[in-house]
């Protein structure tokens, strides 16, 4: 499999993933549930990571764990940034810039504040248009970031009883 073959799959299955997390509600104690799993699950894992669950700018979750920077949270900032502008997580916006679609450079946006690095998962609710919130991890490489905010999110929907 070509290498543009293979970033094209894994698109493919992220995108196919996100879909699959969309919550019937999510709210500010949501929030604070989602964040604490979050911190727990990181805390075992010994990840040195800021995570950020936000509503638009309005902040409903924020801790940086040892390890982490204030950087991750400029970070995390960035990622979320272009994942509120475009509607997508910002690991899919990172797969189609290696597939050579740039969306921060083709708006015309300061890499300062706005970037296609993995971390930023956008929160669908059922029946609500557009992006109810965003998770986004910073502190490990980019996919893992992903990953885990996704894997996270995944045990939320099931701990909380949503259909699948």
């Amino acid at each position: 499999m070509s290498e543009i073959a293979a970033l094209k799959a894994k698109l493919e299955a992220v995108t196919s993933r996100l879909s699959e997390l969309t919550l019937d509600r999510f709210n500010e104690d949501d929030a604070w549930r989602l964040g604490g799993l979050m911190r727990a699950r990181a805390i075992e894992l010994g990840y040195p990571v800021a995570i950020d669950i936000r509503s638009g700018d309005a902040p409903l979750f924020s801790v940086m764990l040892p390890g982490a920077t204030a950087a991750n949270f400029d970070w995390a900032r960035r990622k979320r940034n272009l994942t509120l502008l475009v509607g997508e997580s910002s690991w899919e916006l990172s797969l189609k810039k290696a597939l050579g679609t740039d969306f921060a450079e083709l708006m015309g946006l300061d890499s300062r504040d706005y970037t296609p690095h993995g971390g930023c998962v956008p929160i669908r609710v059922g029946g609500v248009v557009g992006i109810v919130a965003t998770v986004t991890v910073s502190g490990l490489p980019q996919e893992q970031d992903h990953e885990f905010a996704v894997s996270c999110l995944a045990e939320f929907k099931k701990l909380s009883g949503e259909r699948g």
